[in-house]
């Protein structure tokens, strides 16, 4: 479960993965099990994937558990650590818009008029059920916050921020359990290792039920409340993740389960995202995803909006984006179909080119088909083979598709070349000599400084030989 990941890229793929798993379980929510692998039996890599949509989500729209997340954040960040009155204020305001989803104890106990150090208890005392799976959804960002002052704090403050909405004790220790595990994967450790040192944080009354669900031989059948509730939620997130071999294969398992998908996608999403980082969310996904925060402005959060707000609960300053203009290169068709350019050469691009991006943007492309990967060029990416590999899975699709393609990165040099020269290495079997001469014979623009690509283009070939 352990792998070599630096503390940044599992930071932005917590944060992006639970909103990556609510907006792809949006669509299947309260349906029967197996929906989404009946709808998507391979992976959808062309111009439509299995962001889908539905009901009232477009494609990659995220609901109200990454709307309440990103209160979550953005209090915390903003306030410089935790302030419940104002947390809950927004989450207050947020609920008098009467956004699209919102569950029914969060509404009752936001409705209530009530102060925030008492309407959840209140609620709790009045009705005796409280126990929904709703704190558990946005935590995500406080499990990043909190990390990295320790097992005691990051738990404690699980417990006060579930307490806000959700009355029952049960679910504030569900939180905590969840921020552990949390806090252990961004240290690069195996929260399914974590689990038993967790259950030492938990309140001894409730220990018992939670390590139950918790248990490895512990199954979703096994359940005895539907994934509403808090216990199955968490437990189904971890059972995922103790099946599935990638984000990819733990996400689709826990939307198969049917029910409260976006919300148990969401939580096992940010949990994923935090072991595989970055790297390992597909980035058809991770570029489709967006939303508004209903109350508080009109600002659409897109991947690049999640990452930067991940480095700031981290504790890193991360500034917005804003690349600037430089000269256009390209596109020029350097590969039969496959166009290359850089930032501004890609941006200021005909309509009709599906746009592959290997750098930050700032603002996105206006371009129907738009997919951005995660990679630097320096040696600090933890995978490259899987980005790599992703990105010629999805260009084979959409070429297949008929689309033109045009890959670009900053200077349309190094991470541009990459993708160029992996593309003749896999699809056209040539050597990572051959492909380096080709594609510099076509793209004078093409950059070999990065010791840690080459190294990866001679996997690639390594591996294309052992599958021939």
């Amino acid at each position: 479960m352990t792998r070599p990941i630096h503390r940044s890229h599992r930071v932005a793929g917590a944060l992006v993965g639970s909103a990556v798993g609510d907006a792809l379980g949006a669509p299947f929510e309260f349906g029967p099990p197996g929906q989404f692998t009946a709808r998507f039996p391979t992976p959808a890599r062309g111009a439509h994937t299995e962001m889908c949509g539905g009901g009232p989500w477009q494609p990659g729209e995220f609901t109200d558990d990454t709307q309440m997340a990103l209160l979550v954040a953005t209090s915390l960040v903003e306030r410089g650590g935790l302030d419940e009155a104002d947390l809950f204020d927004r989450f207050r305001t947020w609920a008098r818009t009467d956004p699209k989803d919102v569950g029914i104890q969060t509404r009752a106990v936001l409705g209530s008029g009530l102060p925030w150090d008492v309407a959840a208890a209140d609620h709790f005392r009045r009705s005796g059920r409280a126990a929904g799976n709703g704190s558990l959804m946005r935590t995500t960002p406080a499990a990043i916050r909190f990390a990295r002052e320790g097992r005691e704090v990051t738990m404690d403050a699980a417990r006060r921020i579930s307490a806000l909405t959700h009355g029952d004790p049960s679910t504030g220790e569900g939180c905590a359990i969840f921020h552990e595990l949390v806090r252990v994967a961004l240290d690069g450790g195996d929260p399914l290792a974590a689990i038993p040192s967790a259950m030492d944080g938990v309140a001894p009354e409730h220990r018992e039920r939670w390590a139950t669900v918790l248990a490895p031989d512990w199954t979703p059948e096994l359940a005895t409340e539907s994934n509403g509730a808090v216990w199955p939620t968490l437990g189904q997130a971890v059972w995922a993740l103790r099946r599935g071999g990638s984000f990819a294969e733990v996400l689709r398992l826990v939307i198969d389960l049917g029910g409260d998908t976006d919300t148990v996608a969401a939580v096992a999403g940010g949990l994923a995202g935090a072991v595989y980082g970055m790297a390992g969310i597909p980035m058809r996904w991770s570029s489709a995803v967006h939303g508004r925060v209903p109350g508080h402005g009109n600002r659409v959060w897109r991947l690049a909006d999640l990452q930067e707000l991940a480095a700031a609960l981290d504790g890193r300053e991360a500034p917005p984006y804003h690349p600037g203009v430089i000269p256009q290169i390209g596109p020029r068709e350097v590969l039969p179909g496959i166009w290359a350019g850089n930032l501004d050469g890609a941006r200021y691009s005909e309509a009709d080119f599906a746009v592959v991006s290997l750098c930050r943007l700032g603002e996105p492309f206006p371009h129907t088909v738009h997919r951005m990967a995660y990679l630097a060029d320096n040696d600090s990416n933890s995978d490259v083979d899987a980005v790599l590999a992703d990105v010629l899975d999805d260009m084979a699709a959409l070429r297949d598709e008929g689309h033109r393609l045009l890959v670009h990165c900053h200077g349309g040099a190094s991470r541009t070349g990459l993708v160029l020269r992996g593309w003749l290495v896999r699809e056209e079997g040539m050597s990572v000599e051959e492909a380096t001469a080709y594609v510099a014979e076509r793209w004078e623009h093409l950059g070999l400084w990065n010791d840690s690509f080459t190294a990866a283009l001679e996997r690639l070939a390594d591996q294309r030989k052992g599958n021939a």
